[in-house]
This record gives C-alpha cells, sequence and structure tokens, in this order.
C-alpha cells in the first residue's frame, strides 16, 4: 500500500476495532483515532471500561464510538457493522482482536471453556469478517481487514493448547480470505497480525491456576511479558505502520517471528517429533 493509499484508508477513515477496551485493541484504537485522525468505533464486551475509554478519547477531541458487542455472537457482530454505518458511514479498517487465553492440559479443561475460547478467539473474527467484508468490497474504497493471530500461530506450546489452537486456525483463515479477496477486488487488504510478547493482561486476567505445572507456566508467562514485552501502545505504532505499507504478514517482533517460523517450517519439512519454541526465542533486547 502506498504513502497516498495509507492516507485515504486511515485519514478521515473508520476503524472498528474489536477488543477494545483493553490491551493491544485499546492501544490500536488510541492511535487510530488521536494520531490518525480516523473515526473509531470501540467495540467490546466489557462495558465499564469500553464507556471509559470512550469518554476520555472524546474529551481529547478524537471521534469515538463505543458499542458493547460480543463477537462471539454473530447476530451482535451484524448489529454492530449496521450501528457503525448509520453512525459514520463506510468502514476502511477493521481489526479483529477480540481474544481471551486459556491455560491447562487439554483434557482437563471444561467443555464450556474450550467452547468459550473457540467461539471468541475464532469465530469472533469469522463473525468479523461476515458482517463487514461485503459492504467494505461493495463500497469501491481502499479498505484493510486486519486479522489478530498471534507468534503462537506460527508455533506449538503445551499447557495453551487451545489458545494456540484457535490462533493457528485464524492465522489459516487469513491466508485463505487474503486468496479469496484478491479474487474479487484489488482495494481490499487483508493482513495477518502476529504479535508476539506485548505486556499486556491477557494472563493476569487467566483463573487461578492449581495444578502446580499449569501454575508454574502461568507464572513464568507473566513474567515472560512483563521483562521482555513492548509496551501495547509500541505495539499499536509497529502495527499500524507494517499495515501502512500494505504487508499481509504483519508482526511486533519480526526477527522472532522469522526464527520461529524457521523452526517451525524445518520440523515440519522433516516430520520431526513435535518441539516447543526455543526459549531463546522469547529473549527481546
Amino acid at each position: 500500500m502506498t504513502e497516498s493509499t495509507n492516507n485515504m484508508v486511515w485519514r478521515d477513515g473508520v476503524a472498528v476495532i474489536t477488543g477494545a477496551a483493553s490491551g493491544i485493541g485499546e492501544a490500536l484504537a488510541r492511535h487510530a483515532a488521536c494520531e490518525l485522525g480516523m473515526k473509531v468505533v470501540l467495540a467490546d464486551i466489557a462495558e465499564q471500561p469500553l464507556q471509559a475509554l470512550a469518554a476520555e478519547l472524546s474529551e481529547q477531541g478524537c471521534e469515538v464510538l463505543a458499542l458493547r458487542t460480543d463477537v462471539a455472537d454473530a447476530a451482535s457482530m451484524i448489529q454492530l457493522a449496521e450501528k457503525t454505518r448509520s453512525h459514520f458511514g463506510d468502514v476502511t479498517l477493521l481489526i479483529n482482536n477480540a481474544g481471551i487465553e486459556t491455560l491447562g492440559f487439554s483434557w482437563e479443561i471444561p467443555a464450556a471453556q474450550w467452547d468459550k475460547i473457540l467461539r471468541v478467539n475464532i469465530h469472533g473474527v469469522v463473525n468479523g469478517v461476515n458482517a463487514f467484508a461485503g459492504a467494505m468490497l461493495d463500497s469501491g474504497k481502499r479498505c484493510v481487514i486486519a486479522n489478530m493471530s498471534s507468534i503462537a500461530g506460527i508455533s506449538i506450546s503445551p499447557i495453551q493448547a487451545s489458545y494456540v489452537m484457535s490462533k493457528h486456525a485464524v492465522l489459516s483463515f487469513t491466508e485463505c480470505l487474503h486468496l479469496e479477496m484478491a479474487m474479487k477486488s484489488d482495494k481490499v487488504q487483508v493482513s495477518a497480525v502476529l504479535p508476539g510478547p506485548v505486556k499486556t493482561k491477557i494472563f493476569a486476567a487467566v483463573a487461578q491456576q492449581h495444578d502446580p505445572v499449569v501454575a508454574e507456566h502461568h507464572q513464568t508467562m507473566i513474567d515472560l511479558l512483563e521483562a521482555n514485552g513492548m509496551t501495547a501502545q509500541a505495539a499499536a505504532e509497529t502495527i499500524f505502520e507494517q499495515l501502512g505499507k500494505g504487508q499481509f504478514w504483519v508482526s511486533t517482533h519480526p526477527e522472532m517471528t522469522a526464527m520461529m517460523a524457521k523452526q517451525r517450517a524445518a520440523n515440519l519439512a522433516s516430520l520431526a517429533t513435535p518441539l516447543m519454541a526455543m526459549d531463546s526465542a522469547f529473549k527481546v533486547d
């Protein structure tokens, strides 16, 4: 995407960001609204922090609309799309960011929790695309659809199987969507976002673990993000910079992503026994 196209999408454009009440989603919303001058729809299921963020950004002179939304519910996402178009007009940027984490041995995670993480992390992205993509195509405008996978989408890890599985699914879906969209239009960019370690509360929000092995992994991940993670603000700036260049692959930690992708590809090519990502991959200078 050229700089002029970048300006066409960002400047005076309309962004919809799910999971906007906290973490990377909040940082993306702040950057889009206050730094890029976009009209931003803040979508999240957490009503109180969502409204608090909207009030704060509005006081700063940013144009935002807060809509409580359950991304796992297709009807809720359709309603989000309808209210967005009614309030701001055509959407030029959709970031399907909402996601949750679950920890535990796969066979010990309750069925309801499995269902929840797959509905939010996978169905939430699909519901977002289904609700917005058609109208974005019909608008004839330069648009961007960015789906939030993760560095976990190109790696594997024990204790996080449900999350890793969901992020692999989002990445595969986004790759397919990229090919499908190219068959219909050259004006709608599709990108996969693969954040590395970012200082958010995604692990802190996970329920306290009683199994000592799971509890240790839980604490290790919290410590990892605190010690080596980049700030959500820095991550948002990096993501928008790469989206603006028209990249399909968007990563907060390109070198780490490349190293883990090479390791994963080598393991698959040799049909090797599954291996965890190298510990060194998570060291951030």
